[in-house]
């Protein structure tokens, strides 16, 4: 009998903040025991060409981004995720949207760095974007900075209370989640939802939402990832088969960033085909 493919649908290169290379990525993915993997950047295709060019035998590659939405439903918005798999990189109206948040995210970024340095914190606004190498920038560069400055020991340090996750928290422009679904489906992408339920991030959106975006072309959940509890990945799985959305899981790997390895967390086959079968932007990318 032949083991299933082990498909992780969530990672990120250097095109955002994780500490592979693209060409990296789809290596360390073969290495893993991957047979399909999914390069998903936060508002960028920039990693798309290397990781296809280094695209190593036997692997499947599925082009995708991570969109950075924010629900304006409540006060203060709640910001989300939403993964979009095998959309077309050059249509005009979700180019132009990603270029807006990226800009907006790097100015943040900037910004944070003022406020970091008017405390007498020494970090560099331009080593950190040495650093990013291009990638899109975001906090987890701002984070390698502290750790440089040996100010924090670790990612996760950084991103607590006394540093990023408060006290130099900055809020970042996001696309309106209802207007990145629909042009994540006008581009002939799959839009899923990143970690949905996973509390220990922050504030979640309700189930009613979700309901709201399925009606709207939400196409699928992501349940198994590592900082949703076993309670909370039930629960994202009965809601999509009441809403009959498909269910991945992924690692969502950034590298040294975190301690989750690639592959920790698979989609099945059939959501997988479900991917693919509902797309019209691209192809998968298979390696011979």
């Amino acid at each position: 009998m032949t083991a299933a493919p082990r498909i992780d649908l969530h990672t990120h290169s250097t095109a955002s903040d994780g500490t592979l290379s693209p060409a990296e990525l789809v290596r360390a993915a073969a290495d893993a025991g991957l047979d399909v993997v999914a390069v998903t950047d936060h508002d960028t295709t920039a990693g798309w060409e290397a990781a296809v060019g280094a695209l190593p035998p036997g692997l499947t590659l599925i082009r995708g981004a991570e969109l950075s939405c924010r629900w304006f439903g409540v006060e203060p918005a709640i910001p989300l995720h939403l993964l979009a798999y095998l959309f077309d990189p050059a249509e005009p109206e979700l180019v132009a949207e990603l270029a807006r948040v990226r800009l907006a995210r790097e100015e943040r970024g900037e910004r944070i760095v003022r406020l970091l340095q008017a405390d007498g914190i020494d970090v560099s606004w331009p080593e950190i974007l040495a650093g990013a190498a291009g990638g899109t920038v975001g906090r987890p560069h701002i984070a390698q900075a502290l750790i440089r400055a040996g100010l924090v020991a670790t990612t996760t340090e950084a991103f607590g209370p006394d540093w990023l996750g408060e006290r130099y928290r900055l809020p970042k422009e996001d696309i309106d989640v209802f207007r990145a679904v629909a042009l994540v489906r006008a581009a002939g992408g799959v839009p899923v939802f990143a970690h949905p339920r996973a509390t220990r991030r922050g504030r979640i959106v309700s189930d009613e939402l979700i309901v709201e975006l399925a009606a709207a072309g939400l196409a699928g959940l992501e349940a198994d990832h590592e900082d949703h509890s076993p309670a909370e990945r039930a629960h994202v799985r009965g809601l999509a088969a009441e809403l009959g959305l498909l269910v991945t899981g992924s690692s969502d790997f950034h590298g040294t960033h975190k301690t989750v390895r690639l592959g920790a967390h698979t989609t099945d086959p059939e959501a997988y085909e479900r991917i693919v079968a509902a797309a019209s932007g691209v192809t998968p990318v298979a390696s011979g």
